[in-house]
């Protein structure tokens, strides 16, 4: 089956080293992203980047360096969206946020109906 709508998109840009409460900031989010409900969320740990602070932020095969840029992606309806924003405004210190509206296309399959026997 396929179904097509609108929604938002949000994509809060960090590095791997940024910690809420002891935790590692993109755990922290996904997990109130699930305490809210939300329809999805996937965590992306890139190769290099830099933001505001221009810093350069890299990934690197020694142990040692930790501080890869993240990126955790999140679709689900404006409402939604709304709820975790504020949760996000204490968590996130340093980091971006991109909030823009997209066109969902979504496949997923018909469970199938059970004939009963008359």
């Amino acid at each position: 089956m396929k179904e097509q709508f609108q929604a938002c998109m949000l994509r809060v840009h960090f590095g791997e080293s940024d910690k809420w409460n002891g935790k590692p900031l993109h755990e922290a989010i996904f997990i109130k992203c699930q305490e809210l409900g939300m329809a999805g969320a996937i965590v992306y740990k890139g190769i290099e980047g830099y933001g505001t602070s221009t810093r350069i932020r890299h990934s690197s095969h020694w142990k040692f360096s930790r501080d890869a840029p993240i990126m955790l992606s999140i679709i689900d309806k404006e409402e939604q969206i709304a709820r975790l924003l504020p949760h996000l405004d204490k968590m996130v210190d340093e980091g971006l946020i991109a909030v823009s509206t997209v066109e969902v296309i979504r496949y997923f399959r018909q469970e199938p109906v059970l004939r009963q026997e008359k």
